[in-house]
């Protein structure tokens, strides 16, 4: 019985993503809450769930380091759905509440992801998100902490392939996104969420890739957004960044293309050691393709290398850990997308660029993640 009412919840998420559900495409009207300049974020409180509002998500990834010095990207997202489907039914198994999740490491011995998913329709002691503390789980799987803005958070995740145990540690508050916490996605500031950041997490803990355990440590990053709108009108997707510097800071930078790939927006925040933060807006930073893979198995083409201009004249290359990090969700959220391990590079103004105009790389400056959606069609919100 409960993997038939599993397969419910996946078919409503579809129809959610699709946009058949009853609800409108902005929040006036809809019975969802609107995401308004002003609201000031709290925290522990706003660590956890926000159930009134259409879509959440908590998205930690990182890089991983084992005692022999082997390298990998992890990441794990759980995603809460308000459906706004059997909210005056009774029953426990009205599907008003979705909560799916994925998770991936980034192994360059296997060349690609491997990755698994989960969802369910929300259900205390089995599927749920709480409020006041981040407290999210699907099954046995689980993201929790955020008792207090120092408090640790702890992660588990077991899948056919892969596993891990670990641990969180933050050294500094969160860094608010946009206007003190309400980030803009669009020029119409309707189209906003609350977004905050927790750069440079202190990671340790325990990976399984295959049939090895090993123990690990790194760096990592967690978002977490919160929102009542779909995707803005025109977008077809976007391109996003999250890094750990090597000076301590952090730097999240994103834009929203439309069909035929031109920014429609910007937006980004840079952070200092203490958490100090710059905001950027669309004349900030620019975002532009240097080099493009094609997928094997779906044939989707990404541009996995890019050039990244900030507005004080510093340019930097973001390069991939491997090509193939392609990601396919279809059957929990319904989307194929790029998502994986990065490093920023600063440009060597210094050195003669390439045959075909690329600049050429130097020093290392930081190590995270490119999220790039829209590529195969547009992203369904």
């Amino acid at each position: 019985m409960k993997r038939i009412f599993d397969l419910l919840s996946v078919f409503v998420v579809g129809l959610l993503l699709l946009g058949a559900a009853p609800a409108r495409a902005d929040a006036a009207g809809s019975g969802y809450p609107p995401v308004v300049d002003g609201r000031v974020l709290e925290f522990p409180r706003d660590f956890g769930a926000h159930p009134d509002y259409r879509t959440e998500w908590w998205y930690i990834t990182g890089w991983l380091r084992d005692a022999k010095g082997t390298e990998r990207g992890f990441q794990l997202t759980f995603f809460r759905v308000r459906t706004l489907i059997g909210e005056d039914n009774p029953s426990r198994f009205a599907p008003r509440q979705l909560v799916l999740a994925h998770a991936a490491v980034a192994d360059p011995a296997s060349g690609r992801l491997r990755h698994a998913e989960r969802s369910g329709r929300a259900h205390p002691g089995l599927v749920d998100a709480g409020k006041g503390r981040t407290e999210v789980h699907v099954d046995g799987w689980f993201l929790r902490g955020g008792d207090t803005p120092d408090a640790p958070y702890r992660s588990r995740i077991e899948a056919e392939d892969f596993g891990f145990e670990l641990d969180f540690v933050p050294d500094r508050p969160p860094v608010l996104n946009g206007k003190a916490g309400f980030s803009q996605k669009a020029p119409d500031p309707l189209n906003a969420s609350y977004y905050y950041s927790r750069p440079q997490l202190q990671v340790s803990g325990s990976l399984r890739v295959g049939d090895e355990t090993m123990a690990v440590s790194g760096h990592a990053w967690l978002d977490h957004e919160w929102s009542s709108e779909i995707l803005p009108e025109g977008a077809r997707g976007w391109d996003w960044i999250g890094i750990n510097l090597d000076n301590g800071g952090g730097l999240m930078g994103f834009q929203m293309r439309d069909g035929e790939g031109r920014a429609i927006w910007a937006a980004g925040t840079l952070s200092d050691a203490q958490g100090r933060a710059t905001v950027f807006g669309p004349q900030d930073l620019r975002f532009t393709p240097l080099r493009h893979w094609r997928s094997p198995r779906t044939g989707i083409e990404y541009p996995v290398e890019w050039l990244l201009e900030l507005a004080d004249g510093r340019r930097f290359r973001i390069q991939p850990l491997m090509d193939d990090q392609e990601l396919d969700s279809r059957a929990s959220t319904g989307a194929i997308y790029w998502e994986g391990a990065v490093r920023l590079l600063e440009v060597d103004d210094a050195a003669a660029p390439a045959s075909d105009g690329v600049p050429a790389a130097g020093e290392e400056a930081g190590r995270g993640y490119l999220e790039m959606t829209g590529y195969a069609e547009r992203l369904r919100m």
